[in-house]
């Protein structure tokens, strides 16, 4: 239930080029009430290229935002007054593509995945929030998958910190494996020479990971089998991480035939579920989380998306609502998902109208 006195704010990445068959004019920004069923159109953010992953600091005021088919990241400074977004500058990411990026628990520096140029940037931030310069690049090896198309090469896809905030781990779709990397808060670093992998079956393509908030256990989504694999994760006295697969199950309903390409994955707000998204099924996969088994999961069911591509799921914690980002029929779905009577269900509360959308993210205002 939202609170009266709460303001919440969506944020919402939408590609905007030729070569991406794309309709989208760049951020677009709502302002959410009526406990999520009221949309407000604030502002369009305009002038930008593929506006495709967004992220917003602890407090609230900054967003950050990476452009899809081009080596840039913009920072953003957000209004207190009304929620809109002004450009503070844009930098160079050092690679081809990102694809991903999330602020370290310190919120002084940002890790950016660039998807085809097999490479990690870290990039500093100044006191006011802005892009720094890029203070390390890291470049990925190893053996490509089977994948003639799909795995040429080291294709990181997403960088997320652990719940700890000590390690980044990278689901890299080319080379099949995740990469987990200590990460240094005071130098700002990634720890190469400590790097180590976990193995994915070949020809996963491993697309983005979960952390469930409290068990030690994250959850892989598998682009190309479309698979969802879980992982126990152990840290050992000498304060490495170990990450050891111990199940996978499939994204999609048995019964399904046709192509179908896996791409994100969320735990919702209570630890209880895992939601999985998928292209070409255009279906949001559900799993119990065992809380008395360790966090196993059990496949519920699936749902439609309401559209076709569900590239991006959000959960706000507000209103418990789940988000999705149906990219080729340009609307951004929200919904309570359920069971019934053993039955998988999705209440939908409101679906909004953008084209192209990519990821959204809220912002809370008291």
């Amino acid at each position: 239930m939202q609170e009266e006195h709460v303001v919440m704010y969506a944020y919402i990445g939408c590609r905007t080029t030729r070569r991406r068959a794309a309709r989208g004019r760049g951020i677009e920004v709502y302002r959410v009430s009526g406990e999520g069923r009221e949309w407000s159109h604030v502002q369009t953010f305009t002038d930008l290229t593929n506006p495709s992953y967004l992220a917003i600091n602890d407090a609230g005021d900054r967003l950050y935002c990476i452009h899809g088919d081009r080596s840039d990241i913009s920072a953003f400074a957000i209004s207190a007054e009304d929620g809109t977004l002004s450009l503070l500058n844009q930098r160079s990411t050092g690679g081809a593509n990102p694809v991903h990026l999330a602020l370290d628990p310190t919120q002084r520096y940002i890790v950016i995945s660039n998807h085809l140029s097999s490479s990690l940037a870290v990039m500093a931030l100044e006191e006011d929030g802005s892009l720094g310069e890029r203070v390390q690049l890291v470049e990925l090896e190893g053996t490509p998958g089977p994948h003639r198309v799909e795995q040429m090469l080291s294709k990181p896809h997403a960088n997320p910190f652990t719940c700890q905030g000590r390690f980044v781990v990278v689901p890299d779709k080319g080379l099949d494996c995740l990469f987990i990397i200590p990460f240094d808060p005071e130098q700002g670093r990634l720890d190469e020479e400590t790097m180590t992998r976990a193995r994915l079956r070949e020809g996963a393509g491993p697309r983005h990971i979960a952390f469930h908030p409290w068990l030690d256990q994250a959850y892989v989504i598998n682009e190309l089998d479309a698979t969802l694999t879980r992982f126990h994760l152990i840290e050992s006295d000498a304060g490495g991480l170990e990450m050891v697969a111990c199940q996978r199950l499939s994204s999609v309903e048995e019964t399904w035939c046709g192509d179908n390409r896996a791409a994100a994955v969320i735990v919702d707000v209570t630890g209880r579920h895992v939601f999985v998204s998928n292209r070409g099924d255009d279906s949001i996969g559900i799993y119990d989380v065992l809380l008395e088994d360790e966090g196993r999961l059990q496949w519920r069911g699936s749902v439609a998306s309401g559209g076709k591509t569900p590239r991006y799921l959000g959960m706000d914690p507000l209103n418990g609502h789940l988000h999705i980002a149906n990219e080729d029929s340009d609307c951004l779905v929200s919904g309570i998902p359920g069971v019934e009577q053993g039955v998988s269900q999705f209440t939908q509360v409101h679906q909004l109208e953008t084209p192209s959308p990519v990821c959204v993210v809220f912002r809370y205002l008291s």
